[in-house]
């Protein structure tokens, strides 16, 4: 019954979470950036203030469906932030960029996230039916649920070694649009309002991939 709750509070967590995110990016959509620069110009300002010139600031369509994509070296910004001089499109912008400079410097906590994708791809393409296949037939074949839970602990480990990552773009973000003088205070305490509450979606994914991990392993020792 605790793992059940704790599911339960996460996923509650969770939902108000990315509810006041998206409040968050409204409102601070709705307030220009004095320096008036658009998300493109601000990550091309960026990428070049740190000598990064082999990354394009390309638009995706969408809203928070801002990426970088460390293979093809691009800096993805969803329509809202790309074309828009608010401070949600600078905080956007600036952080998407901080994976650029993580990538380009050579930190070690995006390394390591990036040596995980190849087994990682592969973990989600059989954990699921490891999981299902396993929970049917805990009793004839226990070890078959084992192996569900191995693989998914990548994922749950994965969510765990993102969270430092997502943390030091949003620093190297607000530490590079101050630096460049392109917030007012009022402004800076915006675009750490709005990081804050993006990186905390990212604690609770985490959290509950473990919860889950938890469940899983409480039906392998409860049937077993």
């Amino acid at each position: 019954m605790n793992t059940y709750l704790l599911i339960i509070i996460i996923g509650v967590a969770g939902m108000i979470v990315q509810q006041t995110l998206k409040a968050k990016f409204n409102r601070y959509s709705n307030i220009r950036l004095r320096a008036g620069l658009t998300g493109r110009e601000i990550a091309e300002r960026m990428l070049a203030d740190y000598g990064i010139h082999d990354v394009k600031v390309t638009s995706v369509r969408g809203t928070l469906t801002d990426h970088y994509n460390p293979l093809k070296k691009t800096v993805n910004l969803s329509e809202p932030v790309y074309a828009s001089d608010s401070v949600a499109a600078a905080a956007v912008a600036a952080h998407e960029c901080g994976h650029a400079v993580q990538h380009a410097v050579g930190y070690r906590w995006l390394k390591m996230r990036s040596a995980m994708v190849p087994a990682l791809n592969i973990s989600n393409k059989l954990v699921s039916i490891l999981l299902i296949a396993g929970i049917l037939m805990i009793k004839k074949f226990p070890n078959l649920l084992l192996a569900g839970i191995i693989l998914f602990a990548l994922t749950v480990a994965f969510s765990f070694i993102t969270l430092p990552v997502e943390y030091d773009a949003s620093r190297r973000a607000k530490e590079w649009l101050e630096k460049a003088g392109l917030v007012t205070p009022e402004e800076k305490k915006g675009v750490a309002d709005a990081l804050k509450w993006a990186a905390r979606t990212y604690v609770v994914a985490a959290l509950s991939s473990l919860a889950t991990l938890l469940y899983y392993l409480q039906i392998y020792n409860s049937r077993r």
